[in-house]
């Protein structure tokens, strides 16, 4: 409330409190639709944890041994440990690459930007196996080295080492984007008032620009924990023993499916602790703009002498996440042709993973739109717990999704079993973290006033959302599809176990003949895959101003 005179008299005026619109909020048809929608999409997330717990009780005491088990305790103190090394390291290398592409006048950064994100198209069980064939006792490296140093074995990969490598190199790009996108929305006036007064460009930096990309930075460090902890192909391919492999396992034999699902219930509680954790360092602070005026780019920072060092840094990273696996790939597919290998069959695969992640991309970001809207502009324990539940999938193996679903689906909705659309919401439930990080980051970041102000020139909600709030979420929103769409490309169990008869995709196509010992068959679909999926995130990095 503001008291302000004019002519003589005081004129009281109400302010609205920031994100929240004048009036009774919850009584307009708006407000009940959307926690309607928030609901329905936590709801669905909700369904393979109601599976567990039914599994885990119906097991009784035999669930209750397997979790107290001492190889239980050190099966959870592994996945902590690589979950916790791999988020810090993707962290340190996202950091510097994000405003080395975005705030500097590094050459030929855009390409850089483009260079550095695509590892994340690549299946992790593939980059397992190329770095493998690579770098293992006697894989291609020793190979080449013999001859020259006399190198008879290098030291094993296997086992830690080489799961925090593998994923280090996979799940930065989930810092990255997040991090770019952040740093692409700040004002630049802060900056200049921190350069205006005194302070050196590394420690402007370092009190004015990383405290603001927190929110980008959690949330992309949150998707790299959750993405590690449901990871199956590295761990598996590495003989790291960590839940997903020890589950899957246990889902392998079905006499101890039960037992798997008591295994799972104990990733949902590390997810929930870590939620947790993220949501008490959130603080108070805001990150919006101060002010509703036309955004515009902040001056490139010029690196100098730096910039050589800079590019051999960016350079060094891309190398090993990106070059190295992508000639091991170009060497098996030079075998495969010269075993006269059909590339035909590719096409229908390679349409089939297209139109799947499409699809899952569009339906992913609408039903994540109302649960960071729900969260952000309407602050409290309901939409605090929505938007939490909805990270839950993204812990849990694509393998306890699945069969939560086959479960639902031969139990209650027996037409929708091996169908597109239960697929569709095996996806939907996977990937929605993803888009509900990028949508609320940008959510943040965007002046509630305005909003206020298209209600208050009498505009209704739906139409101050479509002209207001949308065009400010939409950078937010195209990063969030764009690793929606990469994610789905690349999923394979929740694909084996719910696709149609018959359907089959890249990854499927890669994994088919991965497990038959078939390598040079599988480079092919495999850079198709890289191909069809760094489409997309190229459009999306080279349009930006």
């Amino acid at each position: 409330m503001s008291v302000i005179p004019v002519a003589g008299k005081r004129i009281t005026l109400t302010i609205p409190q920031p994100g929240v619109w004048a009036g009774r909020p919850w009584a307009r048809p708006s407000s009940v639709l959307l926690l309607a929608a928030a609901v329905a999409v936590g709801g669905l997330v909700l369904l393979p944890l109601v599976y567990l717990v039914v599994r885990t009780v119906g097991s009784g005491q035999a669930a209750a041994d397997v979790l107290l088990k001492p190889s239980t305790l050190a099966t959870l103190g592994r996945t902590v440990l690589l979950a916790g090394s791999v988020t810090v390291a993707s962290a340190v290398l996202a950091v510097p690459m994000a405003w080395l592409t975005v705030c500097t006048d590094l050459p030929g950064r855009r390409w850089w930007a483009v260079a550095a994100a695509l590892p994340l198209v690549l299946p992790s069980f593939v980059m397992a196996f190329l770095l493998v064939s690579i770098f293992g006792p006697r894989g291609l490296a020793q190979q080449a080295l013999y001859p020259l140093l006399g190198v008879e074995r290098l030291p094993a990969i296997y086992g830690f080492p080489g799961a925090f490598l593998v994923l280090t190199l996979m799940s930065y790009p989930y810092t990255l984007l997040s991090v770019r996108a952040g740093l692409q929305r700040l004002d630049p006036s802060l900056m200049e008032a921190a350069r205006s007064l005194g302070l050196s460009p590394w420690r402007a930096f370092w009190r004015v620009t990383l405290p603001q990309l927190r929110p980008a930075l959690v949330a992309g460090s949150l998707l790299v924990t959750l993405y590690v902890l449901r990871d199956f192909g590295a761990v598996t391919m590495m003989r790291y023993d960590t839940f997903t492999r020890i589950i899957y396992i246990q889902y392998q034999s079905f006499l101890s499916r039960s037992l798997a699902a008591a295994l799972a219930l104990v990733l949902v509680g590390m997810t929930a602790a870590i939620l947790y954790l993220e949501l008490r360092t959130r603080g108070k602070a805001h990150y919006a703009r101060g002010s509703a005026g036309a955004p515009r780019q902040a001056r490139l920072v010029r690196l100098g002498g730096w910039r050589w060092p800079a590019t051999l840094f960016l350079g060094s990273v891309v190398f090993l996440a990106l070059v190295i696996p992508a000639a091991g790939l170009l060497y098996w597919l030079a075998r495969g042709l010269a075993q006269d290998q059909s590339l035909v069959a590719l096409w229908r695969s390679a349409w089939n993973s297209l139109s799947v992640s499409l699809a899952t991309a569009g339906v992913t970001m609408v039903a994540a739109l109302p649960v960071a809207v729900f969260s952000v502009r309407r602050p409290g324990w309901l939409s605090h717990l929505v938007e939490r539940l909805t990270y839950a999938g993204f812990a849990l193996p694509g393998v306890v999704i699945a069969l939560a679903l086959v479960f639902f689906g031969a139990s209650y909705a027996g037409s929708l079993y091996q169908t597109l659309l239960m697929l569709l919401v095996a996806y939907v439930i996977l990937f929605i973290p993803q888009a509900v990080g990028a949508a609320r980051t940008s959510l943040l970041q965007a002046p509630a006033c305005l909003e206020e102000a298209g209600r208050s020139l009498g505009r209704r909600p739906g139409e101050v959302f479509r002209r207001v709030t949308l065009p400010l979420l939409w950078p937010g929103l195209s990063a969030g599809a764009a690793l929606v769409f990469l994610t789905a490309m690349k999923e394979l169990p929740a694909t084996l176990i719910l696709g149609p008869a018959g359907f089959r995709t890249l990854s499927t196509t890669v994994w088919a003949n991965i497990s038959e010992a078939f390598f040079a068959q599988a480079a092919a679909p495999a850079l198709l895959l890289i191909l069809l999926s760094s489409v997309p995130l190229a459009l999306l990095t080279l349009r930006e101003k």
